[in-house]
């Protein structure tokens, strides 16, 4: 589901909860809605309140970690990947292949991702793949001892390259949304909103301000859930360090 009707379901049931008070307080008799109710209900909504908050600054602060993290991880790789390019440079004109392959792999991992713009597929691949260029390093046959001690720096860089890709790889689709905590939150929102609309006399005013603030918590929500998509969506991670790094390779 996208973040856009994610935001939107949010938007709809904390509103709806604002508008289904207000019916709720035309129907009630008024003995449910004298003074002692409404102190009651401030207690309780208080401490809803309070709940709400914590879960939401917990769900923002974990989605911005997380987006964080993988956003360091594209950019240590594409130091990884011209540092390699490098060193294989330095071996000799024997790995030109090698270092095509390695080109070609993040030529096709940008287009795949971050072309055309906004269309990311969530599915990041940092080569065409490390086990191919593990087995061409493996091949080399080093003639010096400066070109076996480049060979053990290339294939242990490899290996710290494909780690790498491998926990992009396995975080690709969403970073791990709690959705029980956002249910829970959406349905502490609705009955905060709920209870405004209950013991509110509606006019134009409360409804442009109630509606407004279902709005921010919908963006609030929208936003979560956009952090937690890095390769995709309107927060895509940029992919800068990869084109600086694509634009190095083969020199």
């Amino acid at each position: 589901m996208s973040s856009l009707a994610i935001g939107w379901i949010v938007f709809t049931c904390v509103f709806g909860g604002a508008v289904l008070g207000a019916l709720l307080r035309s129907i009630l008799p008024d003995h449910h809605l004298n003074a002692d109710s409404k102190d009651v209900l401030k207690l309780a909504m208080g401490l809803t309140g309070t709940m709400a908050a914590l879960v939401l600054s917990l769900l923002i602060g974990s989605a911005k970690s997380a987006y964080d993290t993988r956003s360091n991880e594209v950019m240590q790789a594409s130091a990884n990947i011209m540092l390699l390019d490098r060193l294989l440079a330095h071996y000799g004109p024997e790995t030109r292949d090698i270092r095509d392959t390695l080109r070609r792999g993040v030529g096709g991992t940008i287009d795949r991702i971050w072309s055309p713009p906004g269309s990311g597929s969530g599915q990041f691949e940092i080569t065409g793949g490390t086990e191919v260029l593990l087995d061409r390093i493996g091949q080399l046959s080093p003639q010096t001892e400066a070109q076996r001690a480049l060979q053990a720096q290339v294939r242990a860089l490899t290996f710290s390259l494909g780690q790498t890709r491998w926990l992009l790889a396995g975080q690709h689709d969403d970073w791990a949304l709690p959705m029980p905590f956002l249910a829970v939150l959406v349905f502490w929102l609705t009955i905060i909103f709920g209870a405004f609309g209950l013991f509110t006399r509606p006019n134009t005013t409360i409804a442009v301000v109630l509606f407004v603030c279902a709005l921010s918590f919908a963006s609030a929500i929208f936003l979560i859930v956009e952090l937690s998509r890095p390769f995709g969506g309107f927060l895509q991670i940029s992919s800068a360090p990869l084109q600086d790094a694509l634009s190095q390779l083969g020199r």
